[in-house]
């Protein structure tokens, strides 16, 4: 029988971030007790009045327009998902936490008061965690047996303080740092655990960078607590003065996204901007006044290939694009999975857009970067692979095309792991083949190898098939007809358009999104009015 660790939690926040290291550590380390502190004061209407005098004093004007923004955003219709049915993400989710039998989650006013010193002290910790805590005090981050560690989103001690990557992106560092190190009685001062950093691509932004960082803190939180437990820990103390950081205000976090690279083609001028939003909002006015009960009902399938800052073309999307877009689906959209849209004969009425998620390809960044995101918001999705490609060196014929450097490819490893926290896994030939112009032997040929290929590997034995190209020109009838025998149960295409009234099992439109579209002309994509 293993020996039980207790381990505590400080946290102010238990964001899905948090709650992602608490899962994945509990997944490596058998036998763990844990206790959830979370700082929750309950402020009055004084203190709140209090607060917004400061941000006011503190960002000037600026803070009445954002206040009225957010309190719009707020006001805003949306569903609230419960990810413990089924969806990629649900073992992070809050109510999935909740009701592990080793888990107790306290809400405190004061996580430094009476109840949560006492509630410290019988649980016996072996170490603690800061992760995304207020400032601790010595009575509450010295009690645990061996200290309590802090993940840090920032290299120290060049960048104690708040918040991840502002002020590194305002000193044009080339790379954004995070730390374990641990916690003593100054700000972000203590003995460096581990740290690692991430490289700026050429489109990097602020909440592109902040994700990543979310997936590096939790791998090193991981690692630091596994060698701290063991005895192996190697901490060193840090080196230099070092400089402490404080909140920007509005007018700075204004400046520096002037400063970055935009992620996404606005327009060509105000008029043209102030046009495509009037359609938008009209359309979604349209929408939510119950425009969708006198138009066929209607199912859109969003086509994505890769997620990078690296590049900018037609086959991209940024990765805090990405996020705003997933964001957004979740917030406004019924989302379905790729089976579920197959099963649709007979489409639906909805009050939301029925949307499903798919990619193209088997690039990289579809694990590293577009699968924590889609499970971050427990959006289900489809990933069309290319066999032959996938775990080599081999390139695309349209990036050979376009002159790309070699583009890395996820590995059947990565895949197993994506399959194994519910996406789906689809066949998009061997060597992305038009299907209409290669010979017939040739596309038997693919088809079943592919087909062959993902049940070896994956284990799949219900394939779905999305040819290369997509275009209305690249699928015969006399081909599709060797989809179906080869046994694919649906194909889909990408010359655009939603599916409406019903659902052609063997001919699935979907609709292709890239950088250029603003979150308003995503957002009217998805309502599926054109």
């Amino acid at each position: 029988m293993e020996k039980q660790v207790n381990i505590a939690v400080f946290t102010g926040d238990l964001c899905y971030s948090v709650r992602k290291c608490i899962v994945d550590i509990d997944k490596e380390i058998p036998a763990i007790s844990w206790l959830i502190l979370v700082h929750s004061p309950r402020k009055s209407v004084r203190q709140l009045l209090k607060n917004q005098w400061r941000n006011f004093r503190h960002n000037g004007w600026r803070w009445l327009p954002y206040q009225v923004s957010d309190i719009i955003n707020r006001c805003l219709p949306s569903k609230v998902v419960d990810l413990a049915k089924g969806l990629p993400g649900e073992e992070y989710s809050l109510h999935a936490l909740d009701a592990q039998p080793n888990v107790s989650i306290k809400y405190l006013a004061n996580i430094h008061a009476e109840r949560g010193l006492t509630s410290l002290e019988a649980h016996q910790a072996d170490i603690g965690l800061s992760i995304a805590a207020p400032i601790l005090m010595p009575s509450l981050f010295a009690l645990p047996r061996l200290g309590t560690l802090n993940l840090h989103k920032g290299k120290v001690p060049d960048y104690r303080g708040m918040p991840p990557v502002f002020w590194e992106l305002w000193h044009d560092e080339e790379t954004v740092g995070c730390t374990v190190h641990r916690v003593d009685e100054k700000l972000d001062t203590g003995a460096v655990v581990d740290s690692d950093s991430v490289l700026r691509q050429p489109f990097s932004t602020l909440l592109s960078l902040r994700l990543a960082l979310d997936e590096m803190g939790i791998d090193l939180m991981k690692k630091a607590v596994i060698a701290s437990l063991a005895g192996l820990e190697k901490s060193q103390q840090q080196e230099g003065l070092g400089q402490t950081f404080r909140k920007p205000t509005l007018k700075q976090i204004s400046t520096l996204n002037k400063k970055l690279a935009l992620d996404v083609k606005e327009g060509n001028s105000l008029a043209h901007n102030a046009i495509k939003n009037l359609i938008f909002s009209v359309g979604l006015m349209h929408s939510r006044l119950g425009f969708r009960k006198i138009i066929e009902p209607r199912i859109t399938v969003l086509l994505y290939h890769r997620v990078t800052d690296e590049v900018r073309d037609n086959l991209t999307v940024g990765v805090a694009q990405f996020e705003r877009q997933m964001a957004l689906v979740r917030k406004y959209c019924d989302v379905m999975s790729i089976e579920q849209v197959l099963e649709s004969q007979h489409i639906v009425r909805s009050k939301r857009p029925l949307v499903a998620v798919s990619f193209d390809d088997g690039y990289l960044d579809n694990y590293t970067n577009a699968a924590p995101i889609l499970m971050r918001h427990g959006i289900p999705a489809s990933f069309f692979v290319t066999t032959g490609i996938i775990n080599s060196n081999k390139q695309f014929p349209h990036d050979v095309r376009r002159g790309n450097p070699a583009i890395p490819m996820m590995n059947w490893d990565q895949l197993r792991t994506m399959r194994d926290s519910g996406f789906s896994i689809g066949s998009h030939t061997v060597n992305h083949i038009d299907c209409a112009s290669e010979p017939v032997a040739t596309v038997i040929e693919e088809l079943a190898a592919s087909h062959d290929k993902l049940k070896q590997e994956l284990n799949i034995e219900q394939q779905i098939f999305a040819y290369p190209y997509g275009g209305q020109q690249h699928m015969t009838d006399e081909r599709l007809a060797l989809v179906k025998k080869q046994g694919y149960i649906g194909c889909l295409s990408a010359y655009g358009g939603s599916n409406l009234s019903t659902i052609d099992r063997y001919n699935v439109k979907r609709k292709g999104i890239h950088w250029e579209f603003s979150d308003r002309a995503f957002m009217f994509e998805y309502l599926g009015l054109r």
